[in-house]
């Protein structure tokens, strides 16, 4: 695809299979063409989702197509054309002719071309995704086998708790680059890690913007994240990404109890106001902890003993599993500098932040 001499400078998306589209940020509109559940799964971080058609529409023409494909066109373009219409006024009207606009839908065939066709029409420059979502989805999972390899992590380690992520924003805060996993995949990455009101991406989704976060970062400064493992909740790391951190010497971050109990009453405040709820989230981790041990969890939660309950759940399972699979994943796990928070008061984990962000900058 041949782009005019008069924009030579924006650049294309090229790392590291060419997508033939210009950076998605550059166009004015990003039009995701498919139906509203192939939207939900996955489309491009700045889409806006304008069916050609609906579901139901979809389902429809598909079942008409097996018998009479003549027929399934006819229908499908009478529903395009009519859905295309009632998107003109409210939305496309309010674009100048000299806004450039992407389309694409599974392929980049029939439904992109009925709306690059009906815009340039009025006048717009439009551009159509060469493969469509299905290239784009290639081009996402290829790029994040990739990127991963060329930064520079910087991964901080430690028990749950320890304040690991307020420590990762206050570096966010103070200028460095932070990749937010739990951020991303809407979830603390445990048994009880589940975000009250927020659900999970779709795999596919959640691939789709951490590529976008990954793309923006300089490789030449170091990129700041927490310790991981493979599944985040239901989503699952890329393995590069996986790989590259634990090749790192991660920094071990630390916290006095008191300061992780008081952290988690904040966090997690939905279990101290339901500690039984949270108990009944932990009985698959039975055969790991013991029936006694879990017994005694019940007990606290039953007695409203909401602190208590917390420090023996971190230092009989959290505290030893995070222990193991430290020592498991990272090799140099014994070698990792220390980070000390008496506090995880806000100034003082800025104060470290700073700190952290000179020494590694």
């Amino acid at each position: 695809m041949t782009y005019p001499d008069s924009q030579p400078d924006v650049p294309l998306l090229s790392h590291p299979l060419q997508l033939e589209v210009l950076e998605f940020s550059t166009y004015a509109l990003v039009i995701d063409a498919r139906s509203p559940h192939e939207y939900e799964e996955d489309h491009l971080p700045t889409a806006v989702n304008l069916p050609v058609v609906d579901d139901e529409e979809y389902a429809e023409v598909g079942t008409k197509h097996k018998d009479d494909t003549h027929r399934a066109y006819l229908i499908g373009v009478e529903y395009s054309l009519l859905n295309i219409a009632k998107q003109i006024k409210p939305l496309i009207a309010n674009y100048s002719k000299n806004d450039r606009m992407l389309v694409y839908c599974f392929r980049g065939g029939k439904r992109s071309k009925l709306w690059a066709d009906n815009l340039r029409t009025i006048g717009f420059e439009v551009d159509v995704l060469p493969g469509g979502w299905k290239n784009y989805r290639r081009w996402v999972r290829a790029s994040l086998e990739t990127i991963p390899q060329h930064l520079s992590l910087r991964v901080l380690s430690g028990a749950t708790g320890c304040g690991k992520t307020r420590l990762l924003h206050a570096l966010g805060r103070a200028g460095q680059q932070v990749l937010d996993l739990e951020a991303i995949a809407s979830h603390r990455g445990s048994l009880i890690g589940a975000i009250p009101g927020q659900s999970q991406p779709t795999q596919k989704y959640f691939d789709t913007l951490l590529l976008d976060t990954l793309r923006k970062f300089d490789p030449a400064r170091p990129v700041w994240l927490e310790a991981e493992s493979k599944k985040i909740g239901n989503l699952q790391l890329p393995d590069s990404l996986h790989n590259a951190m634990h090749r790192t010497t991660p920094l071990h971050v630390s916290a006095p109890m008191a300061e992780r109990v008081r952290l988690w009453r904040e966090d997690y405040s939905h279990f101290a106001a339901d500690p039984l709820g949270m108990v009944e989230m932990l009985a698959p981790l039975k055969p790991l902890i013991g029936g006694e041990e879990l017994a005694c969890w019940r007990a606290l939660a039953a007695e409203g003993r909401v602190d208590k309950l917390f420090e023996r759940v971190m230092t009989k399972h959290y505290d030893p599993c995070y222990e193991r699979s430290t020592k498991r994943s990272y090799k140099e796990a014994a070698a990792a500098p220390r980070i000390e928070l008496s506090s995880l008061a806000p100034e003082q984990i800025a104060e470290i932040a700073r700190g952290l962000a000179s020494r590694f900058a």
